[in-house]
């Protein structure tokens, strides 16, 4: 049904009519603050019709309820939300695939392509004991309870117990 084909006038004297008995009634039993509200709504589908707003309203109401209607018995719209939601189920998985690998990578860990390191061949054999020998890197970072402990931290790296 068209805009055209519908007797607006009518229709919006009579919404206006209607609240305007029901503002009254409002107005008498609630106060004038109540019945002026309702005086105020009575007064909007008159407005409408007389700024031809209608027509705006029209257009928008038939274009949501076209749209809704598409989307609910189309099934090539529906395979279309499917896809949507596929693609956001994979931007998720690959940003905490992401996530782990920079994890990795910020503490060390080789990443899953890499290889694993050879042990150097300066490397002493099992059976020969190391002489003194530091540690590559060592851990200075010591918290604040640790303090007392760090002394005997130190000498037990220094005899290379860990």
């Amino acid at each position: 049904m068209g805009f055209e084909q519908i007797a607006w006038f009518p229709l919006c004297i009579g919404l206006t009519a209607a609240g305007l008995v029901l503002s009254f009634l409002a107005f008498r039993r609630r106060g004038a603050a109540s019945g002026l509200r309702m005086l105020a709504w009575a007064l909007l589908p008159l407005a409408a019709y007389l700024t031809d707003a209608l027509r705006a309203i029209w257009t928008i109401g038939s274009t949501a309820v076209g749209f809704v209607a598409n989307l609910v018995f189309n099934p090539v719209v529906w395979s279309g939300v499917a896809v949507a939601g596929l693609s956001v189920v994979l931007f998720v998985v690959s940003g905490v695939l992401r996530g782990r690998k920079l994890r990795k990578a910020e503490s060390g860990a080789p990443a899953p392509a890499e290889a694993p390191a050879k042990p150097s061949a300066q490397a002493p054999a099992a059976g020969r004991p190391q002489a003194a020998a530091k540690p590559a890197v060592e851990n200075k970072k010591a918290s604040k309870g640790d303090d007392d402990f760090s002394d005997i931290e130190d000498l037990l790296r220094r005899r290379g117990i860990s």
